[in-house]
């Protein structure tokens, strides 16, 4: 059996730079080495490059290659998990359809249009059994009138960057004296901020991929956050939240999530591993979109590894069903 070349790609243009060199060593550390060379390429805004024992080797992005000891080295296959931009926003995932090369993640197209919150909530409205908070997308260039904020939507509001990845520059406003500095800080972050109506509930994150042809859910984890929502600080500090895998969910609703899952993953024409983010009312249980992650988080504590642990299967054959679906 011939072995095929891996570039994972990792690193990236973002605050979440060490998460995804995190998820890169989890990664390499489960793709089955007699199936696969595994080369990790750090994605920086001046070079890419592989790490070698003999030290940095620039990436050949004209066909992306490298040359190691006068051999030139291509690749059958790009594992990519870069958070944020280049990684989940659909420029890499452009510049492998232009090389021809397959990866691991949904297409540019997908990539580009779930990193905008407001423009995917827009394409999975009208999914039976799925709500989404009320909101507000403001732009940069508009006047940004609190007012009429105000008199749209009701408090508690969140503020968050439109096309932020990681909860970065998010804050939770109960009434209009705190709108100014939590649009500063948004605004801060991204030209694009969404303004939403605050869903008491229970929070959940579920991964979802397409394994050996079919769709599968994985199952889900609650997120139970000691701070007053789950913001960057609660996601990457020891002890300011608690994750409970398997979720502690009665086995119909559980089903009929999964169902609101899977046509979430066919409207936006998912490909490889995405992980969705929701809120179930504490009354009505009722299922509220938050938003969809391409390119999560895969260190070994991350959710998805997680997720396919408590499904009862292997890390590694889940990471191999992603490279050879996507062949």
């Amino acid at each position: 059996m011939t072995t095929k070349n891996i570039a994972l790609c990792a690193g990236g243009y973002t605050g979440e730079y060490e998460v995804s060199l995190n998820s890169a060593k989890n990664i390499a550390a489960n793709l089955d080495p007699a199936k696969y060379k595994v080369y990790t390429v750090l994605i920086n805004r001046d070079s890419w490059f592989y790490d070698g024992e003999d030290g940095k080797i620039n990436i050949d992005k004209n066909d992306f290659s490298l040359t190691i000891k006068g051999d030139k080295v291509k690749f059958d296959f790009a594992f990519i998990t870069v958070h944020g931009t280049p990684g989940e926003d659909g420029k890499l995932q452009g510049y492998f359809d232009m090389m021809g090369i397959p990866y691991n993640t949904c297409d540019a197209t997908t990539s580009a249009i779930t990193m905008n919150k407001a423009y995917t909530k827009t394409i999975v409205h009208g999914i039976h059994g799925l709500n989404a908070a009320r909101s507000m997308q403001l732009h940069r260039k508009d006047a940004h009138d609190v007012a009429t904020i105000a008199a749209n939507l009701k408090f508690p509001l969140f503020i968050k960057p439109n096309n932020g990845g990681s909860s970065v520059g998010m804050s939770k406003v109960h009434n209009i004296a705190g709108l100014p500095e939590a649009l500063k800080k948004a605004f801060d972050e991204d030209d694009q901020v969404l303004v939403e109506e605050f869903i008491k509930g229970r929070e959940f994150s579920r991964g979802i991929a397409r394994l050996k042809g079919k769709i599968t859910v994985l199952p889900a984890t609650e997120i139970i956050t000691f701070k007053e929502f789950f913001d960057y600080e609660a996601k990457y500090t020891a002890g300011a939240s608690e994750e409970i895998t398997p979720a502690d969910l009665r086995p119909e609703l559980s089903d009929k999530i999964a169902e609101i899952l899977t046509e979430i993953y066919l409207r936006l024409n998912c490909k490889g591993m995405v992980r969705i983010d929701f809120i179930l009312l504490e009354d009505t249980l009722d299922f509220y979109f938050i938003e969809v992650n391409t390119t999560p988080g895969q260190s070994a504590a991350s959710l998805i590894p997680q997720q396919v642990r408590a499904a009862g299967m292997s890390v590694m054959d889940f990471y191999g069903d992603l490279i050879e679906g996507a062949f």
